[in-house]
């Protein structure tokens, strides 16, 4: 029913820069990096030192030892972040008596838990691998941790899209919501995987920036000196429902979730398509299923990694998914501040378009000294922008070519 549109009811994160959504949020529009030295395991040897981890989680404040022992810190993350979702949302506790679903997304989050009982295989035999590693590491569990801290029995769902993962979370809860399966959906994405396996593989890659200087001005996407993205860590979920729902409970919503669009590059495993053309693609796709011109984008959330190709090809991606408008529009990159959140990163994105349209600011792109001739748009440079936003999208690319472009307005 487009007189019913989708909404975003509630909010829920634990970000390297924010232990809560409010936190993070207040951080993106202060321009406050979480990028500092790994605390999560010794990388002497490895190129890269640096990560954007969650500060101060205790996992014991907010679980049993058992819960703990069970369960993964991604899992742990996005069950926090999910009570905040519906704390923020005005929901019970307990969802089992709510036609309820869940939809959350990650793309490597079993790394730690793979890494840990390999190691303990290796050194102390296979009897002392944990009998609940093989749960704790696989793809579906945090969503499924969610529901059974909830109490939700509706649908529950998860998508691994790399790191387009938390983005496209937000476009499978709104068709569950639209098909009617659920009336309510708790859905984002969630990732930890600082490990001295993942930052080797990515170092080998030369994916990760060598992270020389000043932590917290290493990530800085779209400018000419940028040399590689920051690893980060987090989780960011929303309440989602039809405003019908939330106005009949009395609920206040922060925007709609209008559309959005799917295309793959087809090209290469870990390299964009070098011409932006099928990214560009999933911005007039995800314009087209929201029903706007070009010209209605006030800001997009880029996916600005602050790798050299990815940037690049984005801009162009823009360009041609804008045409002329793109001049017009103010792109910002959170990565610069908050390292990259893999499969949590297009939830953190939805967070920033949402409070965006919400409160009329738009985050900066720190770190933005040094303009690149061949990334040409307005990026925000390092200071939060006042300013009315009437729609804004987001885009997430993943390793294999994933484009997915999500489309919010105000409601």
């Amino acid at each position: 029913m487009e007189d019913d549109p989708i909404v975003i009811s509630g909010i829920g994160a634990r970000t390297p820069i924010g232990n809560s959504w409010k936190d993070t949020w207040t951080s993106l529009t202060d321009g406050k990096s979480g990028v500092a030295p790994i605390t999560q395991f010794d990388p002497t040897g490895m190129v890269t030192s640096i990560a954007a981890e969650v500060k101060d989680f205790d996992p014991a404040e907010h679980f049993t030892v058992k819960q703990i022992h069970r369960s993964s810190r991604a899992s742990q993350l996005a069950v926090v972040a999910a009570r905040e979702a519906i704390a923020d949302a005005g929901l019970p506790s307990d969802l089992s008596e709510m036609e309820a679903g869940i939809v959350v997304n990650c793309a490597v989050s079993g790394f730690a838990e793979i890494q840990h009982a390999t190691e303990v295989l290796h050194s102390e035999g296979p009897r002392r691998v944990s009998p609940t590693f093989v749960a704790s590491a696989i793809s579906n569990m945090p969503a499924c941790e969610v529901a059974i801290d909830l109490g939700v029995h509706g649908p529950v769902n998860a998508s691994a899209l790399a790191c387009a993962s938390g983005a496209y979370a937000i476009l499978e809860a709104r068709k569950l919501l639209l098909a009617d399966e659920a009336d309510v959906v708790i859905a984002g994405g969630t990732d930890a995987a600082i490990t001295p396996a993942m930052f080797a593989g990515l170092n080998t890659m030369r994916a990760l920036s060598p992270g020389r200087g000043n932590p917290e001005e290493v990530s800085r996407p779209f400018d000419a000196g940028r040399d590689g993205f920051v690893f980060g860590e987090g989780a960011v979920l929303f309440t989602m429902e039809r405003r019908s729902h939330a106005r009949a409970r009395g609920a206040d919503v922060y925007a709609e979730v209008q559309g959005g669009a799917l295309t793959s590059d087809g090209f290469h495993i870990v390299a964009p398509e070098p011409t932006g053309k099928y990214a560009g693609r999933a911005i007039s796709k995800a314009l087209d299923a929201a029903r706007l011109a070009a010209a209605d984008v006030d800001y997009i959330c880029a996916h600005g990694t602050s790798t050299k190709a990815n940037d690049r090809t984005e801009t162009m991606a823009i360009r041609q998914g804008l045409g002329p408008a793109a001049d017009d529009v103010a792109v910002s990159a959170p990565k610069s501040m908050t390292g990259h959140l893999i499969g949590a990163a297009g939830a953190l994105a939805t967070l920033a378009c949402v409070m965006a349209i919400h409160d009329g600011v738009i985050p900066p792109t720190i770190n933005y000294r040094d303009p690149d001739p061949e990334c040409d748009l307005d990026y925000v440079p390092n200071t939060a922008r006042e300013t009315p936003v009437r729609h804004a999208l987001t885009n997430a690319f993943g390793f294999g070519g994933q484009n997915c472009v999500v489309v919010f307005g105000k409601s």
